[in-house]
Parts: structure tokens; sequence; C-alpha cells
């Protein structure tokens, strides 16, 4: 079976609506660790409301949509097969990204197996829209490549703040600003981390829809020019933040929602 053969709504599907007391005991298990990406998922099913299931059916519903469902392949898997993207050049969104992936010890298998642990696979509803879903959470790192933003704490709040503005889930929303505010109390940075969050808002806003683009394609692209196309524009306002932190001796690894970073000697 196609995905084009599948439902575009399983029976089986249900819309949860929003649940705030959910949200925050995942949120609190997040502050405790940031990598721990499955509670990143709770949140996001926590919150998905009408906006996020409009925008999926509507793309789903389009030629290109239809076009992609037709040919759907698994995104990890072509994302993770470092060797097919041997023949890019070097300014290319491939080797970017390849880079991005190996600097960072992450995989797009990786990714999907964190989402496996808030719901394995079988218990998901067999339709169309829960591929559009799979292909949101299967684009996430090259959302990083293509904006700019790191993996630092900050980074992933703006990033959040960007996803938003493409994919329309309040979770995504909430964790980006309580993700700043935490960052601001264990840090105790002057940096302007909300208007960090309101420009990755601003950028997602004018960009188009990264999760709609024909990966495969956009892979060979020139990442500049990818860029452009898409209407990407640069994360000035973080890369300043970043800065600040940086001169209060706080480095961008060490960014966190948890424990307060022990500032580091500036250099003389």
């Amino acid at each position: 079976m196609t995905v084009l053969d599948l439902p575009l709504v399983a029976p089986d599907r249900r819309m949860s609506g929003f649940r705030p007391f959910k949200v925050l005991h995942h949120f609190g298990k997040l502050v405790e660790d940031k990598e721990d990406t499955e509670q990143v998922f709770h949140i996001i099913e926590a919150t998905k409301g009408r906006k996020s299931y409009a925008q999926a059916h509507a793309f789903i519903r389009s030629d290109e949509g239809q076009r992609l469902m037709r040919e759907a392949g698994s995104i990890p898997a072509m994302l993770d097969d470092h060797a097919r993207w041997a023949d890019c050049g070097p300014n290319t969104v491939a080797a970017h990204y390849i880079a991005f992936m190996k600097r960072e010890g992450l995989s797009a298998a990786g990714l999907v197996a964190e989402s496996h642990k808030w719901a394995p696979p079988e218990s998901l509803p067999k339709d169309q829209t829960q591929w559009y879903f799979d292909r949101l959470r299967d684009t996430h790192d090259l959302f990083h490549v293509l904006t700019g933003y790191g993996r630092d704490a900050l980074g992933e709040a703006s990033l959040l703040g960007f996803s938003y503005e493409q994919n329309y889930n309040s979770g995504i929303l909430f964790i980006a600003y309580a993700g700043a505010r935490q960052i601001k109390k264990v840090s105790g940075t002057k940096a302007s981390l909300f208007a960090a969050i309101k420009e990755g808002r601003s950028l997602g806003r004018a960009a188009a829809k990264i999760a709609h683009q024909d990966i495969a394609a956009l892979m060979r692209e020139d990442i500049a020019e990818a860029r452009e196309r898409m209407g990407i524009g640069k994360p000035e306002i973080y890369r300043q933040c970043l800065a600040i932190l940086g001169s209060e001796g706080i480095l961008s690894e060490e960014l966190t929602l948890g424990s307060t970073p022990t500032p580091q000697p500036r250099a003389a």
C-alpha cells in the first residue's frame, strides 16, 4: 500500500486539543535535560490544533503534495545515505547538512528513534496526515542547516520560533518562549533573548515552507541560492545574543535550560 492509498484521516485519529498540565509536566523534564527530545514530541502532541491539521491537509491535497506522496520514500534513509551526496559540491545544502550532522554526532534515524519513544509506529494512525507530520519531524535538522541556528539552547528556542510560523503548532511556540525565559533565569544574561525568538518567528513567517520542499532536489542546491529562493533571512539578533553571552563568559555550548552555566574567563 502506498501513501496515496491511505485515507486522509484514519478513523482512529483523535485531535487531543490543548492539555496544559501535560505540557508543563513534559517541559519540566525538558528543563532537566534539553537533549531529551522525546519530551518535545509529547508537548507537540499535547498542543496540536486545528491550524496544524488545516495546513497539513491543504498541502496533502495540493499538486506538489500529491506528487511527493506519489514518489514517497524514506526521508531519514535518504538523508543518512551520505554516499548518495558524494558528488555534491562543497557549497551545496547536502555538504553543509552532512558536515552539521557529523559535527553534532546526529543522524536522521536517531530523531525518528526518539519520536518512537513517545509513540511506537504501530500505535500511530495509518493515514496521509501522519505522512505529513512525519515529514515535519524528518526535516528538523535541515531547518538548522538552512537557517543557521545552532543546537545551543537559544538556537533551538529561536528555531522553534521559526518553526512555529512554518507549522503552526502552539506547543512549539510555548517551548520557544518558555525556553528563552528559562535561559534568562539560569544565566542572568542581558542579551535580548525574547527578541531572538521574535526574530525567528519573523524569519519563519517570511520563508517558504521548508517541509514542503522536494528534499532530494533541495539537497543538491547551492545553499546560498536555496536560502534566497526560499526567502530565508539571517538570524542577526540570535548572533548578537550569542556575542553578548560570550562577553559575559557564557559559551554557546554551555547554554542550558537547567543548572546555571559557569562563566568562563574572557581572553585578555
